[in-house]
């Protein structure tokens, strides 16, 4: 498959907008959600968080297999945990605990290849993603996900929110998506038109923008009836990999840097701002974080520098940029960097209120 070309800055910005009630007060006072079980066999680094007993803890120090809940108290009383709220478990599905069946075994070892990371990893990375942008974990359900969001980016479909173009978009992914998936459906030579034409989809490219002439009725459902096409999800990843995992990993890796959740917070500042060509694009938010070769040094200014401008120029809705950023800064500041055996904390991190 050919290299698809880096998205413009101006390209994507592809947080969905919507609007959602607040929940009750009532529900904003319960308990919050409990981060991931203490387990003996694990090394906890100071600030880690963890829980045990229907009880939040967090680590004081560097330790190994001391129960929270016969090693604690308050903090600066010289135990290894430091006691916290209550907490309620987080509700884990059978189905939300099996990372690797969200992907085909294809897709599974070419993220592998290419990024290192596991179908685990990418999972939790993608429900982290996925929060922001469609107020769900089950990010799965989004493949076929089109729509006309009237931010002047032209519709927006799938997973990543891959874009047909318009005025306030004139480098859109939409285009590589469908040539993307003329190539996975078997064509020897891959097209744009190719691509509409195996949906029974019509449009051109009028210069980088490609027009739909179908009604957005027509259109998305089209492409709706793409969610379970396993040619449709293969070039999603392509072209997702093409536009902005692989910039994304090439610049952590010229850092130094290689842990799953430096990765996802770039993937999520890509997807969201843009990659590069830009100043609040990643590539611009990266130039100002500083030179740290200390990874969590770097990130906690690379997410400084980020929130600065992610509820800015139709990024997100305030204040839900702020808490997109927040997720990742507070896994970081919890040593949850491997994306690992956490899922009670995407849970937790993820549970904020969309406005």
């Amino acid at each position: 498959m050919a290299t698809l070309p880096l998205a413009a800055a101006d390209a994507s910005a592809r947080t969905v907008h919507a609007a959602r009630a607040p929940q009750a007060a009532a529900a904003a006072a319960s308990p919050e959600i409990c981060s991931s079980p203490w387990t003996a066999a694990r090394i906890y680094e100071a600030g880690n968080v963890v829980s045990f007993d229907g009880h939040d803890y967090t680590a004081a120090y560097r330790s190994q297999g001391n129960a929270p809940a016969t090693a604690s108290g308050e903090a600066g009383s010289g135990q290894p945990w430091v006691a916290g709220e209550a907490c309620k478990p987080a509700k884990l599905s059978k189905a939300a605990l099996d990372h690797d069946a969200n992907f085909s075994p294809a897709t599974l070892q070419f993220l592998k290849d290419n990024t290192g990371l596991d179908g685990e990893q990418w999972d939790n990375i993608m429900k982290l993603v996925n929060k922001p942008e469609q107020d769900s974990l089950d990010w799965t359900k989004f493949y076929g996900y089109c729509e006309d969001i009237g931010d002047d980016r032209g519709y927006t479909m799938g997973i990543f929110g891959a874009t047909t173009g318009g005025p306030n978009d004139g480098g859109p992914d939409g285009p590589a998506l469908f040539k993307a998936y003329d190539a996975a459906s078997g064509a020897s030579n891959p097209s744009v038109q190719g691509g509409l034409a195996r949906i029974g989809a019509h449009g051109s490219m009028q210069g980088s923008i490609l027009k739909i002439t179908d009604s957005e009725k027509v259109f998305c459902g089209k492409v709706k009836g793409l969610q379970n096409d396993a040619a449709w999800r293969e070039a999603m990843w392509r072209t997702f990999y093409s536009v902005y995992i692989q910039y994304s990993v090439q610049q952590a890796r010229s850092r130094g840097f290689g842990s799953a959740l430096t990765i996802g917070s770039f993937v999520d500042t890509a997807l969201n701002q843009g990659a590069d060509g830009g100043s609040n694009t990643l590539q611009g938010l990266l130039s100002r974080s500083g030179n740290s070769t200390d990874e969590k040094t770097f990130m906690t200014s690379f997410y400084a520098q980020r929130t600065k401008v992610v509820d800015t120029h139709d990024f997100n809705q305030p204040p839900n940029g702020k808490n997109r950023v927040k997720q990742w800064s507070t896994l970081m500041s919890q040593g949850i960097t491997s994306l690992k055996n956490c899922d009670a904390d995407i849970v937790k991190v993820t549970s904020w209120t969309m406005k």
